[in-house]
């Protein structure tokens, strides 16, 4: 009988991680100096900070869906043509479960899901869901595996889930709007299929270049979400619209999350992940919360109240000891996506 192993989920042999060193095709036969992998690493910090941002504003005048199925579709094509040029092969095989299975979890469901609610909820409330996947981690690994966890692990679970019960105070009488009610539904089940999406890439980890792979979860997915909301055209607000009836707005936010989410942000994700330590490199993760809240304030004149930015505090608090009780574990095999 199959038994989830939760530490075997979550870490990766030292050879593993340099042998993907070799698929980034820009630092491949280069060796940076720290200071342009910290430069990198702010990069990363800001412009992962500012996709829900730029996610909110096209959603404003867009279905989201159709919206996230644009930026995946272009983003991922851009992937699969760079590594096409460079005559990179296609999976082979099982290779292909992996890569689907991955494009439903991570992109389909998660980065559609978590756009679509921003219709619903704040930009700021958004980015600290997000950040709290790691929670659901060590939830599987409290229900899947017979190993004890850290106990870092589950204070920090403790504490993550008490940061969020403080958000969530003062929003008591917002659930009173449908709404509201169904944006943090949907926001809430990003985070997790985010979760079983880390879990399962772990699990299932192949010898496949994970970056064109990643390429190519974003095209199946940005084109299933684009054929979706086309087949099931309705009245609802997320019913397809011709390209052309599309506003600059939301063109404009696309490119934006093309651009510097995905192409820009990856490159110097990976190009710090490479030449910083781990902890280090991850710090994105608690700063993109904050920039966020703080645009979401100044762009859209969004709230940030005291139990919003103590509860947000506590929990990046016990996300960060979620990460601490586990600080041995290497890079992850594929990059982390942002605006999850």
């Amino acid at each position: 009988m199959y038994r989830f192993d939760f530490n075997k989920a979550l870490s990766l042999t030292g050879h593993s991680v340099r042998r993907l060193r070799t698929f980034n095709p820009f630092t491949t036969h280069r060796k940076g100096s720290k200071a342009k992998a910290i430069f990198s690493l702010s990069l990363v910090c800001f412009f992962w900070g500012t996709t829900l941002i730029a996610s909110k504003e096209g959603v404003q005048h867009m279905p989201a869906l159709q919206m996230a199925g644009l930026r995946q579709s272009i983003g991922g094509l851009c992937y699969v043509i760079f590594y096409l040029s460079r005559k990179a092969a296609l999976p082979k095989g099982k290779e292909w479960t992996g890569v689907l299975v991955l494009s439903v979890l991570n992109f389909l469901l998660s980065n559609g899901l978590s756009t679509w609610g921003l219709q619903y909820i704040s930009s700021g409330l958004g980015s600290i869901m997000g950040a709290i996947f790691p929670l659901w981690i060590v939830v599987i690994g409290l229900f899947s595996s017979r190993e004890k966890l850290p106990r870092k692990a589950i204070a920090g679970l403790l504490l993550g889930f008490g940061g969020v019960c403080v958000i969530f105070y003062e929003h008591l009488r917002d659930f009173i709007d449908p709404g509201f009610t169904f944006g943090i539904i949907i926001s809430l089940i990003a985070t997790w299929t985010w979760a079983f999406g880390t879990i399962y890439t772990k699990q299932q980890a192949v010898n496949f270049n994970p970056y064109f792979s990643l390429g190519l979860q974003m095209l199946i997915s940005g084109l299933g979400l684009l054929t979706g909301t086309w087949l099931f055209d309705s009245a609802s607000v997320n019913s397809f619209i011709p390209l052309h009836t599309i506003p600059w707005q939301s063109w404009l936010s696309i490119s934006y999350l093309v651009l510097f989410g995905s192409l820009i942000s990856f490159i110097a994700y990976l190009y710090a992940l490479q030449h910083l330590p781990t902890g280090q490199a991850s710090l994105y993760a608690y700063i993109n919360p904050v920039v966020a809240t703080l645009l979401g304030m100044v762009i859209f004149g969004e709230r940030l109240t005291f139990f919003i930015a103590i509860g947000g505090l506590v929990a990046l608090a016990g996300v960060f000891l979620v990460n601490r009780a586990f600080r041995a574990v290497p890079a992850p095999e594929q990059p982390e996506a942002e605006g999850i």
